[in-house]
């Protein structure tokens, strides 16, 4: 009887294991998801799932509105252009020079940062700065004497050395040896502090990285040159005559005296103003080259070699145009210097 029963029950249901039941949709953005329903009957059931959804990606609601936004406009020509880097480093030396002119007149200094680059500059540069102009002077005296010596002009060697060291041999000199020295440190310094973000450091502490970086040694070697200058002339001048008694025969008293006539105040004046635009292009140009130094390790080595090699080339140009400028038609210092 029971088993009849069973029987009748079983037939009347409609669905077997493996029937797929679908259930109304309550959320048309929701993930159908796998739901295990088992059979009410003890003989049907199993661990296997009476029906499977597979997963859809949600419906997207779309709008029919017409797109009222603006069209795009077309990219305009220099919209991705990017300027080249040697222009762009110049462009910052110029801001920088700015920069550092304004702080200079409104007396915004670090002193003691000033008065290290000031020695560093100065009394730590005049060894090699001493040496390099009394050889090349020792070379001037052999090329000039041998000559002069010939046509009988042995009195106005000492006026063509002076006028030679005076007005481009001294401060040219002593500037390249500077930048050489110098003005490769400061780049590779600044270079590495930018790579290394010690100058955004010195920004959140406060301090501008142009008033304790820059400013200081610009203002050192604006000062410290010219005093170099006037160090580099007196020893090549002395090593010329030297020189000139012990090898050509050519007294020492011949020669002082020559270029006591031939000089005036204006070349020594000349000299030292020259010094100091060759100081202020080193430091500005090697400053410049480092704060806008990228690329880590290898970054700075190339920013150190183009900072000098860009001093060297920006104090020949502005040698030619200070000269053109301080010493323009004919000039008579050797008629004097002969006596």
């Amino acid at each position: 009887m029971e088993a009849s029963t069973l029987s009748r029950s079983i037939a009347s249901f409609s669905f077997s294991p493996r029937s797929y039941i679908t259930q109304p949709k309550r959320n048309p953005l929701s993930l159908a998801t796998r739901i295990p329903l088992l059979h009410p009957c003890r003989h049907f059931r199993s661990q296997t799932p009476l029906f499977f959804v597979p997963r859809s990606l949600p419906e997207q609601i779309t709008n029919n509105a017409p797109d009222t936004s603006p069209a795009p406009s077309p990219p305009s020509l220099l919209a991705n252009w990017t300027p080249p880097r040697p222009l762009w480093r110049g462009i910052s030396a110029l801001i920088l020079a700015g920069q550092v002119i304004h702080r200079a007149l409104t007396f915004r200094v670090h002193r003691r940062n000033t008065l290290q680059q000031l020695d560093r500059v100065g009394p730590r540069s005049l060894g090699v700065c001493l040496l390099t102009s009394a050889f090349v002077g020792m070379a001037f005296t052999i090329q000039f004497v041998r000559e002069f010596t010939r046509l009988g002009l042995q009195r106005s060697v000492g006026g063509v050395l002076a006028l030679a060291f005076a007005r481009e041999l001294s401060p040219v000199v002593t500037s390249v040896v500077v930048a050489g020295r110098v003005g490769s440190a400061f780049a590779a310094e600044l270079g590495t502090m930018q790579v290394s973000e010690q100058t955004d450091t010195l920004r959140i502490l406060g301090a501008h990285p142009v008033d304790y970086l820059v400013t200081p040694r610009v203002i050192a070697c604006a000062i410290a040159l010219p005093f170099l200058t006037l160090f580099c002339f007196t020893i090549g001048l002395a090593s010329s005559a030297l020189l000139a008694d012990a090898v050509f025969g050519v007294s020492i008293n011949i020669i002082l005296e020559s270029a006591r006539r031939a000089l005036r105040p204006w070349d020594l004046i000349s000299a030292m103003i020259k010094s100091q635009v060759f100081g202020g292009i080193i430091s500005v140009v090697s400053c410049a080259w480092g704060v806008t130094t990228l690329g880590g390790a290898k970054g700075v080595g190339e920013s150190t070699t183009s900072a000098v090699v860009i001093s060297l080339v920006s104090i020949f140009i502005a040698d030619f145009a200070l000269s053109y400028c301080f010493f323009q038609g004919a000039g008579d210092s050797l008629k004097h210097a002969m006596g």
